[in-house]
């Protein structure tokens, strides 16, 4: 299984405005692609869809930006990837109008994907964004250190 880029710049958008929600000035779409080194162009569709979500506030125009609208115990990290990843269909039968398989009345593969499935998600939606910014002062060391 492999999240999408979607997926995980969102994660990472979501890490950079945990780290600054207290800060005076709010965080912009440009301080995130230059932090990250990833394209504004896919940053404006992330944020827009948090924002939809509910999970970020932002503000138009001149020193406008963007901030949590949750505390980040709030944001649960299940809730995050369950919305940004539009197949999660690992394989083709677990699709809804997928193609017909020749041993579906008789496979075990798919139990034992769906299990595996069900895993991950039982590990991930037992964590917050807090979760993530707990090495706060090394996540932020290494940004300066990429930066610098």
């Amino acid at each position: 299984m492999r999240l999408t880029n979607f997926t995980d710049y969102t994660l990472r958008a979501l890490i950079y405005l945990g780290l600054h929600q207290n800060e005076d000035r709010l965080v912009t779409i440009g301080d995130i692609a230059t932090a990250y080194g990833i394209s504004e162009n896919h940053l404006m569709k992330i944020v827009h869809h948090l924002g939809k979500q509910g999970f970020i506030e932002t503000t138009r125009g001149k020193g406008g930006g963007m901030k949590l609208a949750l505390a980040p115990e709030q944001i649960n990290l299940g809730d995050i990837v369950r919305g940004t990843e539009e197949d999660l269909a690992i394989v083709a039968c677990f699709q809804k109008n997928g193609p017909p398989c020749p041993i579906e009345s008789v496979c075990v593969l798919e139990g034992v994907l769906g299990r595996a499935m069900q895993a991950f998600f039982n590990e991930i939606d037992g964590h917050t964004l807090a979760d993530l910014l707990k090495p706060r002062n090394k996540l932020l060391n290494a940004f300066q250190t990429k930066t610098a």
